[in-house]
């Protein structure tokens, strides 16, 4: 059974940062696109960051390039967002989603392009 657990979420003011982590199990994670994902109330779900399998292909949102960095380790089925100069903005909950494939597709933000999705972690930024 797969299984994504985010951490690392919580409240931070607004310049701040929070380095997010997923725990991916039961399956050969460290070969599949992993995504960010956040949504905040009352808003849709929206894509933050990509990575493939291998690392060598990223995606970010504008509204997070040059703040925010991707990373993966398949060595220990992990993936983490460094988030840097956080904004009231950003204020969601943040998601790891899995795909079924290693590749990242040109519409990586789209969630339908994910089989695979964790818990949630709540990220406040504070002005």
């Amino acid at each position: 059974q797969v299984q994504l657990v985010e951490s690392g979420g919580g409240s931070v003011q607004a310049g701040g940062s929070l380095r997010l982590s997923c725990a991916a199990s039961g399956y050969a994670g460290s070969r599949k696109c992993m995504g960010w994902f956040r949504q905040a109330p009352g808003k849709e779900r929206e894509g933050v960051a990509a990575i493939s399998s291998g690392g060598f292909v990223i995606y970010y949102a504008d509204s997070v390039k040059g703040r925010f960095t991707v990373s993966r380790d398949n060595a220990k089925n992990m993936v983490y967002l460094q988030m840097n100069s956080l904004k009231p903005e950003d204020t969601a909950v943040y998601y790891c989603a899995s795909r079924s494939y290693d590749y990242c597709p040109s519409n990586w933000d789209a969630p339908f392009a994910y089989n695979y999705w964790g818990q949630g972690t709540q990220v406040t930024v504070s002005s």
